[in-house]
C-alpha cells in the first residue's frame, strides 16, 4: 500500500474541521478550497461562516477556537454534536488534540485516520465509502 495521504495546517479550519476530507472540497467540480483560503469563488456559506468570522478569533494566535476564553461556544457544541451523530468526528476533541499535541501531530494523526487502506484514496468525513474505491469505512473515526 502506498504511503498515507498529507494534509496541509491551511487545510484545517478555526473549528478543527480538516477541510481536506469535506465533500465540497474533494468533489471534482465547483470544489471549495477550504476555510482558510481566500477565493473569489467562494460560496457565500463559507464567507459567511460565524466561527471564520468570530471576533475572537481575530485576537488569537494560533487562529484555532480552542484559544478562545469560552471554548467550547455554543456555535462549537452545536457544530461538534451534529458531527459527532452524523459523521462520527467532534471537533472538539480535534481542537482539544491540536491545543495539547500541536498541529503537527494533529496533521499526522489525520494522514492516518483519512488514508483508504485499500487504495490509499483521502476518505471523506462526510460518506461512509472510499470516494475512489467504494471501501466501507467501518468505525475507522
Amino acid at each position: 500500500m502506498s504511503d498515507p495521504v498529507t494534509f496541509n495546517k491551511s487545510l484545517i479550519a478555526p473549528c478543527g474541521m480538516n477541510c481536506g476530507t469535506c465533500i465540497a472540497y474533494l468533489r471534482p467540480k465547483n470544489n471549495c478550497t477550504g476555510c482558510r483560503i481566500e477565493s473569489p469563488d467562494k460560496r457565500n456559506t463559507r464567507l459567511m461562516c460565524i466561527v471564520k468570522n468570530c471576533s475572537k478569533l481575530t485576537v488569537t494566535t494560533s487562529k484555532f477556537c480552542f484559544e478562545c476564553d469560552k471554548f467550547p461556544c455554543k456555535r462549537i457544541n452545536q457544530l461538534d454534536k451534529r458531527y459527532r451523530l452524523k459523521y462520527r468526528i467532534s471537533f472538539i476533541e480535534n481542537l482539544t488534540m491540536i491545543r495539547d499535541n500541536g498541529i503537527d501531530c494533529f496533521l499526522e494523526f489525520e494522514s492516518i485516520r483519512r488514508t483508504c487502506p485499500n487504495c490509499g484514496s483521502v476518505l471523506s468525513v462526510h460518506r461512509g465509502t472510499c470516494l475512489s474505491c467504494k471501501y466501507e469505512i467501518k468505525d475507522k473515526f
